[in-house]
């Protein structure tokens, strides 16, 4: 699979070459593989970019600490090593808070941007100080059943556990450095301000379930950004796993819009 060089960032590309590109951005805790269900339909139409975050999967993660903005830079960087010059642009949950600062601050490079089960200004703190300690204690075994209860409703959670577990497999084996170092990225972030700043088309996408970024956090997102749509589905916030033939159709059709 190729990598930046300098970086050392793991990406794929699946899809006909003379097909657009879109660029997917993976949650907190998971790799380039939480698109899976998405892939099929995806690639009848374009060119797939997925990449694991920093610190995630088959990156690496940097000695220096980071933020928000180099986790977008690292989009650049990956885009300009695949010689891609624009593409569209998907991001769940930390995946949409790069997307957010990728619509402000890099626009040309992209077309349209659907940013999912997301916020502007994920906290408290507190909440993401606990969970760095009990990570850096316990391991990532101690945060998955509390993450997974959150990331989907509990019909999921109660009759689907064999469509769940690869997700628990990818939280299960993730980094607890990367981990954790992603985890203050999201804590520092605030994003709000952005937000108006944005000049692009976006589609906001929410779970009616989430705990994680309410539906009220994703309308809030939509609300600040001039002309941006927003669409809620009936799941929690994992809802391209939860209802994948619905996130896929409603990516698909904002794509397609001119």
């Amino acid at each position: 699979m190729p990598t930046e060089p300098t970086r050392n960032l793991h990406y794929v590309l699946e899809g006909a070459s003379d097909k657009p590109v879109l660029v997917m951005s993976n949650s907190l805790g998971t790799t380039l593989e939480m698109w899976d269900p998405q892939m099929a339909a995806l690639t009848a139409q374009y060119r797939v970019l997925r990449y694991d975050t920093r610190g995630h999967g088959r990156s690496a993660l940097p000695a220096a600490s980071f933020g928000m903005h180099e986790l977008a830079e690292d989009v650049i960087a990956i885009m300009d090593h695949a010689g891609i010059e624009r593409a569209h642009f998907c991001g769940l949950s930390m995946g949409g808070m790069t997307g957010m600062v990728l619509a402000r601050h890099h626009a040309t490079r992209f077309h349209r941007f659907v940013l999912a089960n997301t916020a502007a200004l994920i906290g408290p703190a507190s909440v993401w100080d606990t969970r760095i300690e009990t990570v850096r204690r316990d391991g990532m075994s101690a945060i998955v059943d509390g993450v997974l209860a959150r990331w989907f409703t509990e019909d999921y959670l109660l009759t689907r556990r064999d469509e769940m577990a690869p997700v628990r497999r990818m939280l299960e084996t993730t980094s607890a450095d990367g981990y954790t170092a992603n985890c203050a990225a999201v804590r520092d972030a605030d994003l709000r301000a952005l937000l108006p700043e944005i000049d692009a088309p976006v589609l906001v996408i929410a779970g009616e379930h989430d705990l994680s970024t309410t539906a009220a956090q994703g309308g809030l997102v939509a609300g600040a950004i001039d002309g941006a749509y927003y669409l809620s589905l009936s799941a929690a916030h994992l809802s391209n796993w939860e209802l994948p033939e619905a996130f896929g159709d409603a990516v698909l059709g904002f794509l397609a819009q001119r």
